[in-house]
Protein backbone atom coordinates (compact mmCIF):
# COMPACT_ATOMS: atom_id res chain seq x y z
CA UNK A 1 0.00 0.00 0.00
CA UNK A 2 3.04 2.46 1.50
CA UNK A 3 4.27 1.81 -2.26
CA UNK A 4 0.69 2.99 -4.25
CA UNK A 5 0.68 5.73 -2.04
CA UNK A 6 4.05 7.35 -3.45
CA UNK A 7 4.09 5.66 -6.98
CA UNK A 8 0.30 7.05 -7.47
CA UNK A 9 0.06 10.18 -5.50
CA UNK A 10 2.98 11.49 -3.70
CA UNK A 11 5.44 11.27 -7.08
CA UNK A 12 2.67 12.76 -9.48
CA UNK A 13 2.04 15.40 -7.09
CA UNK A 14 5.54 16.63 -6.49
CA UNK A 15 5.96 17.14 -10.45
CA UNK A 16 3.34 20.32 -10.19
CA UNK A 17 4.39 23.82 -9.43
CA UNK A 18 4.67 24.38 -6.10
CA UNK A 19 1.54 27.64 -6.59
CA UNK A 20 -0.84 24.78 -7.83
CA UNK A 21 0.30 22.43 -4.72
CA UNK A 22 -0.76 25.63 -2.64
CA UNK A 23 -4.39 24.67 -3.71
CA UNK A 24 -4.42 21.09 -2.11
CA UNK A 25 -2.79 23.29 0.67
CA UNK A 26 -5.81 25.17 1.27
CA UNK A 27 -8.11 21.81 1.23
CA UNK A 28 -5.65 20.04 3.69
CA UNK A 29 -6.21 22.89 5.90
CA UNK A 30 -9.90 22.61 5.85
CA UNK A 31 -9.93 18.84 6.32
CA UNK A 32 -7.38 18.93 9.17
CA UNK A 33 -8.94 22.39 11.32
CA UNK A 34 -12.25 22.18 10.58
CA UNK A 35 -13.48 19.18 9.70
CA UNK A 36 -11.03 16.31 11.53
CA UNK A 37 -9.44 18.91 13.79
CA UNK A 38 -6.09 16.86 14.06
CA UNK A 39 -4.53 17.35 16.94
CA UNK A 40 -6.38 20.70 17.65
CA UNK A 41 -6.13 19.79 21.70
CA UNK A 42 -2.44 19.35 22.04
CA UNK A 43 -1.64 22.25 20.11
CA UNK A 44 -3.94 24.45 21.74
CA UNK A 45 -2.79 22.89 25.51
CA UNK A 46 1.00 23.14 24.56
CA UNK A 47 0.03 27.00 23.38
CA UNK A 48 -1.50 27.77 26.71
CA UNK A 49 1.40 26.82 28.86
CA UNK A 50 3.79 28.06 26.15
CA UNK A 51 1.82 31.65 26.05
CA UNK A 52 0.04 32.29 29.76
CA UNK A 53 0.02 36.18 28.72
CA UNK A 54 -2.14 35.61 25.82
CA UNK A 55 -6.13 35.57 25.89
CA UNK A 56 -8.44 32.75 25.04
CA UNK A 57 -8.57 34.51 21.14
CA UNK A 58 -5.14 35.47 20.54
CA UNK A 59 -4.38 31.51 21.29
CA UNK A 60 -6.96 30.20 18.56
CA UNK A 61 -6.04 32.93 16.06
CA UNK A 62 -2.22 31.41 16.62
CA UNK A 63 -3.67 27.72 16.17
CA UNK A 64 -5.66 28.73 13.10
CA UNK A 65 -1.86 30.46 11.47
CA UNK A 66 -0.47 27.29 12.40
CA UNK A 67 -2.36 24.70 11.02
CA UNK A 68 -1.95 27.00 7.12
CA UNK A 69 1.83 26.51 7.60
CA UNK A 70 1.08 22.56 8.20
CA UNK A 71 -0.82 22.27 5.40
CA UNK A 72 1.85 24.36 3.42
CA UNK A 73 4.58 21.96 4.84
CA UNK A 74 3.01 18.71 4.02
CA UNK A 75 2.54 19.94 0.24
CA UNK A 76 6.06 21.61 0.54
CA UNK A 77 7.15 17.94 1.55
CA UNK A 78 5.51 16.65 -1.06
CA UNK A 79 7.40 18.89 -3.74
CA UNK A 80 10.68 17.71 -2.94
CA UNK A 81 10.63 14.17 -4.21
CA UNK A 82 11.19 16.09 -7.24
CA UNK A 83 12.42 19.03 -6.81
CA UNK A 84 15.51 20.85 -9.11
CA UNK A 85 18.52 21.61 -7.17
CA UNK A 86 17.70 25.15 -9.07
CA UNK A 87 14.46 25.06 -7.24
CA UNK A 88 15.56 24.61 -3.96
CA UNK A 89 18.19 26.91 -4.05
CA UNK A 90 15.82 30.11 -4.55
CA UNK A 91 13.53 28.57 -2.17
CA UNK A 92 15.82 28.01 0.97
CA UNK A 93 18.52 30.47 0.48
CA UNK A 94 21.59 31.46 2.62
CA UNK A 95 21.89 35.12 4.19
CA UNK A 96 25.50 34.21 4.91
CA UNK A 97 27.16 31.77 3.44
CA UNK A 98 30.27 33.46 4.17
CA UNK A 99 30.30 32.57 7.68
CA UNK A 100 30.33 28.72 7.50
CA UNK A 101 33.37 29.46 4.37
CA UNK A 102 35.26 31.02 7.57
CA UNK A 103 35.20 27.65 9.20
CA UNK A 104 35.84 25.71 6.13
CA UNK A 105 39.18 27.55 5.43
CA UNK A 106 40.30 27.53 8.98
CA UNK A 107 39.85 23.85 8.67
CA UNK A 108 37.24 23.23 11.20
CA UNK A 109 34.10 21.22 11.19
CA UNK A 110 30.83 22.43 12.62
CA UNK A 111 27.64 21.30 14.78
CA UNK A 112 24.59 23.01 14.13
CA UNK A 113 21.58 23.08 16.31
CA UNK A 114 17.82 23.45 15.03
CA UNK A 115 14.34 22.59 16.18
CA UNK A 116 10.81 22.37 13.90
CA UNK A 117 10.98 25.48 12.82
CA UNK A 118 9.46 26.37 9.39
CA UNK A 119 10.60 23.91 6.93
CA UNK A 120 12.82 21.16 8.21
CA UNK A 121 12.44 19.46 5.41
CA UNK A 122 13.86 21.93 3.08
CA UNK A 123 16.89 21.94 5.35
CA UNK A 124 17.49 17.98 4.83
CA UNK A 125 17.12 18.55 1.19
CA UNK A 126 19.00 21.62 0.39
CA UNK A 127 21.85 22.22 2.94
CA UNK A 128 24.15 20.80 1.10
CA UNK A 129 23.87 22.50 -1.87
CA UNK A 130 25.09 25.91 -0.48
CA UNK A 131 28.01 25.07 1.93
CA UNK A 132 31.76 23.63 1.25
CA UNK A 133 31.76 21.35 4.18
CA UNK A 134 30.01 18.13 3.87
CA UNK A 135 26.48 18.39 5.38
CA UNK A 136 25.03 15.76 7.46
CA UNK A 137 22.03 15.79 9.78
CA UNK A 138 20.66 13.42 12.64
CA UNK A 139 17.35 12.08 12.46
CA UNK A 140 14.77 9.34 13.87
CA UNK A 141 13.86 6.51 11.36
CA UNK A 142 10.22 6.32 10.21
CA UNK A 143 8.92 2.57 11.64
CA UNK A 144 7.06 2.04 7.58
CA UNK A 145 10.41 0.66 5.68
CA UNK A 146 9.14 1.59 2.32
CA UNK A 147 9.01 5.24 3.41
CA UNK A 148 12.27 5.67 5.42
CA UNK A 149 13.51 4.48 2.01
CA UNK A 150 11.97 6.54 0.31
CA UNK A 151 12.50 9.78 2.01
CA UNK A 152 16.13 8.95 2.75
CA UNK A 153 16.73 8.76 -0.98
CA UNK A 154 14.60 11.99 -1.65
CA UNK A 155 16.24 14.05 1.42
CA UNK A 156 19.78 13.14 0.31
CA UNK A 157 19.47 13.44 -3.53
CA UNK A 158 21.60 16.94 -3.07
CA UNK A 159 24.71 14.84 -0.95
CA UNK A 160 23.74 15.47 2.61
CA UNK A 161 24.46 11.94 5.07
CA UNK A 162 21.48 11.61 6.75
CA UNK A 163 22.70 10.02 9.85
CA UNK A 164 20.32 7.44 12.25
CA UNK A 165 20.52 8.62 15.85
CA UNK A 166 21.61 5.57 17.10
CA UNK A 167 25.00 5.34 14.93
CA UNK A 168 25.73 9.00 15.80
CA UNK A 169 29.22 7.93 16.99
CA UNK A 170 30.38 5.87 14.19
CA UNK A 171 29.38 8.85 11.81
CA UNK A 172 32.03 11.40 13.53
CA UNK A 173 34.69 8.33 13.56
CA UNK A 174 33.79 7.49 9.85
CA UNK A 175 34.39 11.15 8.67
CA UNK A 176 36.90 11.88 11.15
CA UNK A 177 39.58 13.31 8.10
CA UNK A 178 36.77 15.04 6.28
CA UNK A 179 35.25 18.50 7.01
CA UNK A 180 31.37 18.28 8.24
CA UNK A 181 28.58 20.46 9.24
CA UNK A 182 26.33 17.94 11.56
CA UNK A 183 22.75 19.16 12.36
CA UNK A 184 21.11 17.92 15.42
CA UNK A 185 17.61 18.70 16.39
CA UNK A 186 17.66 19.89 19.53
CA UNK A 187 13.76 20.39 20.39
CA UNK A 188 12.97 16.53 20.10
CA UNK A 189 11.38 14.53 23.08
CA UNK A 190 14.15 12.20 24.67
CA UNK A 191 12.90 8.55 24.68
CA UNK A 192 12.81 6.58 27.89
CA UNK A 193 16.14 5.16 26.72
CA UNK A 194 17.75 7.92 26.13
CA UNK A 195 20.83 7.70 29.01
CA UNK A 196 21.62 11.56 28.93
CA UNK A 197 18.91 14.23 29.50
CA UNK A 198 19.13 17.76 30.21
CA UNK A 199 16.58 19.68 32.19
CA UNK A 200 15.79 23.09 31.88
CA UNK A 201 12.87 25.64 31.60
CA UNK A 202 11.86 26.24 28.44
CA UNK A 203 8.77 28.37 26.88
CA UNK A 204 7.58 28.08 30.35
CA UNK A 205 7.61 24.55 31.35
CA UNK A 206 10.16 21.72 33.22
CA UNK A 207 11.92 20.58 29.88
CA UNK A 208 13.98 17.48 29.42
CA UNK A 209 16.40 18.67 26.39
CA UNK A 210 18.37 15.59 24.97
CA UNK A 211 22.34 16.42 25.19
CA UNK A 212 23.91 14.71 21.95
CA UNK A 213 24.42 18.71 20.70
CA UNK A 214 26.76 19.50 23.66
CA UNK A 215 28.33 15.99 24.05
CA UNK A 216 29.74 15.64 20.41
CA UNK A 217 30.49 19.21 20.87
CA UNK A 218 32.42 19.21 23.65
CA UNK A 219 33.96 15.44 22.60
CA UNK A 220 34.88 16.71 19.45
CA UNK A 221 35.53 20.61 19.95
CA UNK A 222 33.52 21.79 17.09
CA UNK A 223 32.27 25.77 16.83
CA UNK A 224 28.55 25.52 17.45
CA UNK A 225 26.30 27.28 15.48
CA UNK A 226 22.19 27.99 15.19
CA UNK A 227 20.24 27.57 12.10
CA UNK A 228 17.93 30.08 11.99
CA UNK A 229 14.89 29.86 9.35
CA UNK A 230 12.84 32.72 8.41
CA UNK A 231 9.52 32.44 6.29
CA UNK A 232 9.74 34.89 3.62
CA UNK A 233 6.61 34.28 1.76
CA UNK A 234 4.78 31.26 0.87
CA UNK A 235 7.28 28.45 -0.02
CA UNK A 236 10.05 30.65 0.39
CA UNK A 237 12.77 30.65 3.49
CA UNK A 238 15.89 32.68 4.37
CA UNK A 239 18.40 30.73 6.13
CA UNK A 240 20.81 32.37 8.84
CA UNK A 241 24.02 31.07 10.89
CA UNK A 242 24.53 32.20 14.22
CA UNK A 243 27.71 31.20 16.70
CA UNK A 244 26.49 29.85 19.81
CA UNK A 245 30.71 28.70 20.88
CA UNK A 246 33.60 29.13 19.17
CA UNK A 247 35.45 26.83 21.51
CA UNK A 248 32.97 24.12 23.22
CA UNK A 249 35.87 22.48 25.43
CA UNK A 250 36.28 25.84 28.06
CA UNK A 251 32.10 25.49 28.48
CA UNK A 252 30.69 24.05 31.79
CA UNK A 253 28.27 21.85 31.52
CA UNK A 254 24.66 22.90 30.41
CA UNK A 255 26.16 25.76 28.66
CA UNK A 256 25.98 24.66 25.13
CA UNK A 257 21.85 23.28 25.69
CA UNK A 258 21.12 26.42 27.99
CA UNK A 259 22.32 28.41 24.56
CA UNK A 260 20.81 26.65 21.85
CA UNK A 261 17.74 26.38 23.68
CA UNK A 262 17.71 30.00 24.84
CA UNK A 263 18.29 30.52 21.14
CA UNK A 264 15.58 28.67 19.64
CA UNK A 265 13.01 29.48 22.54
CA UNK A 266 13.56 33.45 21.42
CA UNK A 267 12.75 32.20 17.53
CA UNK A 268 9.54 30.82 18.66
CA UNK A 269 8.22 33.31 20.51
CA UNK A 270 8.98 36.07 17.78
CA UNK A 271 6.68 33.67 15.47
CA UNK A 272 5.10 30.82 17.24
CA UNK A 273 3.08 30.01 14.20
CA UNK A 274 5.84 28.05 12.30
CA UNK A 275 6.76 25.63 15.32
CA UNK A 276 5.56 21.56 15.78
CA UNK A 277 2.72 22.01 18.12
CA UNK A 278 1.56 19.06 17.18
CA UNK A 279 4.41 17.53 18.87
CA UNK A 280 3.68 15.99 22.12
CA UNK A 281 6.72 18.01 23.45
CA UNK A 282 6.33 18.05 27.19
CA UNK A 283 4.90 14.40 27.85
CA UNK A 284 7.98 13.38 29.77
CA UNK A 285 8.55 13.99 33.24
CA UNK A 286 11.24 14.03 35.70
CA UNK A 287 10.18 10.97 37.29
CA UNK A 288 10.07 8.96 34.04
CA UNK A 289 14.20 8.96 33.69
CA UNK A 290 16.52 6.94 35.72
CA UNK A 291 19.40 9.39 37.63
CA UNK A 292 22.53 9.35 35.79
Amino acid sequence: MSRLVYIFIFKPLSLLPLEKLYYLSNFIFFLVYYLFGYRKKVVLDNLRRSFPEKDENELRQLTKKFYVHLADLVVESIKLFSISKEEIISRYKFINPELLDRYYDQKKSLIIAGGHYNNWEMAAVGLNTQMKHQAAGIYTPMTNRYFERVFRKSRGKFGIVLVRKNEVKEFFNTYRDQLTATVFAVDQSPSLHTKKVYWTNFLNQDTPVMFGTEKYAKKLNFPVLFISVTKVRRGYYEVFFEVLVEDPKICKHGEITELHTRYLEKIIKKNPEYWLWTHKRWKRKRSDFQPD
